[in-house]
């Protein structure tokens, strides 16, 4: 089963990663104060219907996760609460004024902002110390190319759990300033 995914223009390849330009996009988002299974299962909710007109909404990829960074950083405003965050993308067909309004004061609407994002894609299982490890190496990789960073590390994931993990497609994606 395809999900839609966030469109985006990939504007260089090389180096060990590529740049993507994508536009806003709406997601719903959650603190992971209590783990990572409890933000999804709100984020889960949520599409499903525990929303304002129980509306039921499109599961779309990736899941986003991140830890929120004190600097100006469009993907997460600030630094507060646990400074995790999880979040689903809604389908393009929504605005902030037409997705449906969450009936759990955890779940979030946001507007993750476009821009340049520096993207080195992995296989296997989305594990923190897989994650890791990618997270390294693009790091280092776009601190040689001389590429300015905007935010740290956030990993995507496309595939569920029951993907074979040599099948699963994970990335991580760093916002950066490109020429």
């Amino acid at each position: 089963m395809a999900y839609e995914e966030p469109r985006y223009e990939v504007v260089h390849q090389g180096d060990g990663f590529e740049v993507r330009l994508y536009a806003d996009r709406i997601a719903a988002q959650v603190e992971q104060a209590a783990g990572e299974n409890f933000a999804f299962g709100k984020l889960f909710r949520y599409i499903s219907g525990a929303n304002q007109g129980a509306s039921k909404v499109a599961m779309t990829v990736p899941v986003a996760q991140a830890e929120k960074i004190a600097m100006t950083v469009p993907v997460a405003q600030a630094a507060s609460g646990t400074g995790r965050y999880m979040q689903f993308f809604l389908p393009d067909s929504f605005t902030l004024a037409t997705a449906p309004q969450p009936t759990d004061p955890a779940v979030r609407l946001v507007v993750v902002k476009g821009g340049y994002y520096a993207v080195s894609r992995y296989a296997g299982r989305a594990t923190d110390q897989n994650a890791d490890r990618q997270s390294t190496a693009l790091l280092a990789q776009l601190t040689a190319a001389g590429v300015t960073m905007l935010s740290g590390p956030i990993r995507a994931t496309y595939n569920g759990p029951f993907t074979p993990p040599f099948m699963r497609r994970n990335e991580v994606m760093v916002r950066i300033e490109w020429p």
